[in-house]
């Protein structure tokens, strides 16, 4: 419910101010597409298996599952190296370099994107790699047993891991210390904290941002991701099965974080969830339209 909500809050807000959208900001955009297309297309089955006590649907939904999982889960991984990548190409450009990042650029990039993570979901379907439940039997994913019981399984997963998980991983560590060093150094070279202009202060404060998502979604992946490797070198009956289902579930919730870090983050959003709160009927207060006031630079994911 909250990834729905939430998300689609930020599609809301996105349409909206469409024609405000700064090119950088579409990878949000992307974000929350793919974050709200893993709650609508796998929770729910998730949720009645649960109830179920056992996975509904047989080998056809469970194939079904584990590409969708795997196919969002890819696209938000690469969605966040994108934008590491970009904050730290803005931060270490002049104003006229960072302006060459357009909006046909970004949407190219989500394209290639989704065909990058698509081209991942469909090879367990064409042979290389499987998908198979999960221990606790109420969800599927990658068979990470099959790494040593076969070659296939054993090359699939070992790739997935390196391209998928390890290098946008220390991408997205590598961008962001290197912008922390930047902030770092130009906040050493003013001396008075009150002549720090305000670009560079929303410069930190969208890195900020940008890597509290990266942080929640890395942080929210990473026992699942332990469960999965001990699950590659041991057998899956050596952990309980609440020790396997707690990661997963801890995994999925990484979908609902990002709108609540920017309505902390930026005033934009939180003005235009007032306003559509205010056009749903959820409040009586009236809320202000007047845009006279309003900082020209967007609050979100302003180059």
């Amino acid at each position: 419910i909250l990834t729905i909500l939430g998300n689609s809050a930020v599609l809301a807000t996105a349409v909206k101010r469409s024609s405000l959208l700064k090119s950088p900001e579409l990878l949000t955009v992307n974000l929350a597409v793919a974050d709200i297309g893993m709650a609508i297309s796998m929770y729910p089955l998730a949720i009645a298996s649960a109830w179920n006590h056992a996975w509904l649907g047989g080998d056809a939904s469970c194939i079904y599952y584990a590409l969708m999982g795997f196919l969002f889960g890819v696209c938000s991984m690469m969605t966040l190296c994108a934008m590491a990548v970009i904050r730290f190409l803005v931060t270490n450009s002049s104003k006229s370099n960072s302006n060459k990042i357009t909006k046909n650029t970004v949407r190219v990039l989500i394209t290639l994107i989704w065909l990058y993570s698509l081209l991942w979901a469909i090879l367990p379907l064409v042979g290389w790699g499987y998908y198979g439940p999960e221990p606790f039997g109420i969800s599927c994913t990658i068979a990470w047993s099959k790494f040593h019981n076969s070659s296939n399984g054993f090359s699939f997963i070992l790739s997935m891991f390196l391209l998928c998980t390890v290098l946008p991983a220390l991408t997205i560590v590598a961008c962001y210390l290197g912008i922390a060093w930047k902030v770092h150094k130009a906040y050493q070279e003013i001396q008075n904290i009150d002549r720090i202009p305000n670009a560079a202060k929303l410069e930190k404060k969208l890195t900020l941002m940008a890597v509290l998502i990266s942080v929640g979604f890395l942080s929210s992946w990473t026992p699942y991701a332990a469960a999965s490797f001990w699950s590659i070198f041991n057998s899956s009956d050596s952990l309980q099965p609440i020790v396997t289902l707690l990661p997963c579930l801890f995994a999925k919730s990484s979908t609902a974080y990002n709108p609540f870090i920017y309505y902390i983050f930026s005033k934009i959003f939180r003005r235009e969830i007032k306003q559509l709160q205010c056009c749903c009927g959820w409040r009586v207060h009236f809320f202000s339209t007047d845009n006279s006031a309003e900082n020209p630079v967007s609050m979100m994911w302003s180059g």
